[in-house]
């Protein structure tokens, strides 16, 4: 490559996995109201993705569902999704699953399992939705961002969940291999490490006996919007947010600080 190459503010073309509901549903709305076009992708929550969709601001938007886990099915997505936008500019990679499974009480079987999906989802999915996202941006030649959602887990410690703090883990590391192998291309990779944050699944959580626990995690006394998440990862896939390529940038209200 000869120069940089900029991608424009807004009228991007945007996947985001896992954007059914939660976090994900933030983050669609979140492009969508910065002007971009947005495909959002689901694995099983058709409904909640068509609220979803009729939630986004602007026009030009999409579904796309597949399971990611399957190779030949994320290749589908990453086709469907740039047929109906008519490329990608932007990725964000937010499909993931959190089982709870504590090695003393989880039996063998039972943990080698929650460890392959784990492992299917979190990591291969994201590694393979990254290829098929970047080689387009390569083929397209304007450069382009990937976004990972990674966990502040992958530091703390996960107890109860292991192996979804690993594979957040291994997901920062992964952002940081191909932020390198992706710049000649003018294509940044960043990551986010989101701490405790309100949505639909963890509402009970918050409600309960141990709300009050998690929300002093932080000095500010509370846990997140997924709003919050999504103008950080909005920010990273800017073109003023090229030099933060291979940063894994903590989301946590200083519920745990990094040395």
């Amino acid at each position: 490559m000869e120069e940089p190459l900029n991608l424009p503010a807004s009228g991007r073309r945007v996947l985001v996995s896992g954007a059914s509901r939660g976090l994900g549903r933030a983050l669609a709305q979140a492009f969508a109201a910065n002007g971009d076009k947005v495909a959002v992708h689901y694995g099983s929550r058709a409904e909640d993705a068509r609220a979803t969709l009729a939630s986004l601001a602007g026009g030009g938007h999409t579904l796309v569902g597949g399971d990611l886990a399957d190779p030949v099915a994320a290749a589908a997505v990453a086709d469907a999704a740039a047929d109906a936008l008519g490329g990608i500019d932007v990725l964000v990679n937010n499909a993931a699953v959190n089982v709870r499974h504590p090695l003393p009480e989880t039996p063998y079987d039972e943990w080698v399992a929650v460890w392959q999906r784990h492992v299917s989802v979190n990591l291969l999915a994201t590694a393979n939705l990254s290829h098929l996202a970047a080689r387009r941006m390569i083929d397209q030649g304007t450069g382009g961002r990937i976004v990972n959602i990674g966990s502040r887990g992958a530091f703390r410690g996960e107890p109860d969940h292991p192996a979804y703090g690993a594979t957040k883990a291994a997901v920062h590391a992964l952002g940081q291999s191909l932020a390198v192998s992706l710049a000649p291309y003018g294509i940044a990779v960043a990551s986010v490490a989101p701490g405790f944050f309100g949505t639909e699944r963890v509402a009970p959580r918050l409600e309960g006996p141990e709300g009050a626990a998690i929300r002093a995690q932080s000095p500010f006394g509370r846990v997140a919007d997924p709003s919050e998440i999504a103008a950080a990862v909005l920010w990273l896939a800017s073109p003023a947010a090229e030099w933060s390529s291979g940063a894994i940038l903590d989301l946590n209200g200083a519920s745990h600080l990094r040395s």
